[in-house]
């Protein structure tokens, strides 16, 4: 098998959900550039509808859908139309509040719950659940967070989703993988994104994070989208219960002011 069609996706219809901007919108360009028919969904459809209109623009297969994370409705509604006929489901969906543990309030927890974990769970049943019936295999991608593997503080609720993502997609693969079907989680680093680039305001985040990491440099939503066509590809089929970081070396490495004397 050539690499060309070990990675192409072409034939391949692919759901984005939470495909905005940020993480999501960089990973659905690149699926939609690698041949699928990609449904780009998140809640804003008058963004949608620009992203979908560039997309085609640049010769790519694209559509646009609406869905709420946080709405049981919207989601069953969503899921049944394309239930019999997705090959990838990649779930980007996510929010986040920045607060001590102490000072969440309940609507906050629910909301951050509801959007980055029971909202997928709810997808997942109903997408997965097809790609089991269609008996044709499939690939599920989710995104999970440095939170999947470790804590910082101020992340509680945050944490808690993104450490269910984790234990989702070993479960699932575990689950599906006799149906053809690979799970796998991409846990990003520190990526700069609309949700986050006030915290990364001050000079002192950067000098603390060139210190902490391999990769000196913040990372950005184009840096996930290349292993997302991988996990989406037959390039992965034997690839599956994996949380795989992209980090710039953040979980995996320090460094320290040592240097050898020769």
């Amino acid at each position: 098998m050539s690499l060309e069609t070990l990675f192409s996706l072409k034939g391949k219809t692919a759901l984005v959900v939470g495909a905005s901007r940020g993480i999501g919108l960089a990973i659905a360009k690149e699926i939609a550039a690698a041949g699928a028919h990609t449904i780009l969904a998140a809640r804003s459809a008058d963004k949608l509808a620009e992203e979908v209109t560039a997309l085609k623009a640049a010769g790519h297969s694209a559509e646009a859908r609406t869905v709420d994370m946080t709405s049981d409705e919207s989601i069953a509604a969503f899921a049944a139309e394309f239930r019999s006929s997705t090959d990838i489901l990649i779930n980007v969906a996510g929010t986040n509040v920045r607060r001590r543990m102490q000072d969440y309030t309940a609507e906050e927890y629910t909301r951050i719950l509801d959007t980055n974990l029971h909202g997928i769970f709810k997808v997942c049943q109903q997408i997965g659940g097809g790609m089991v019936e269609r008996g044709k295999g499939g690939k599920i991608i989710h995104i999970g967070s440095l939170m999947s593997l470790l804590g910082l503080p101020y992340l509680a609720p945050y944490a808690i989703s993104k450490a269910g993502i984790a234990g989702l997609t070993r479960v699932q693969a575990a689950e599906w993988g006799r149906h053809g079907i690979q799970v796998n989680c991409i846990a990003p680093g520190f990526i700069l994104t609309d949700l986050n680039k006030d915290m990364w305001q001050p000079k002192h985040m950067y000098d603390w994070l060139q210190g902490s990491q391999a990769n000196p440099r913040i990372g950005t939503p184009a840096d996930l989208a290349g292993l997302a066509v991988f996990l989406a590809s037959a390039g992965s089929d034997y690839v599956t219960g994996q949380v795989i970081a992209v980090d710039g070396g953040y979980t995996t490495t320090a460094n320290w002011p040592f240097q050898p004397a020769y």
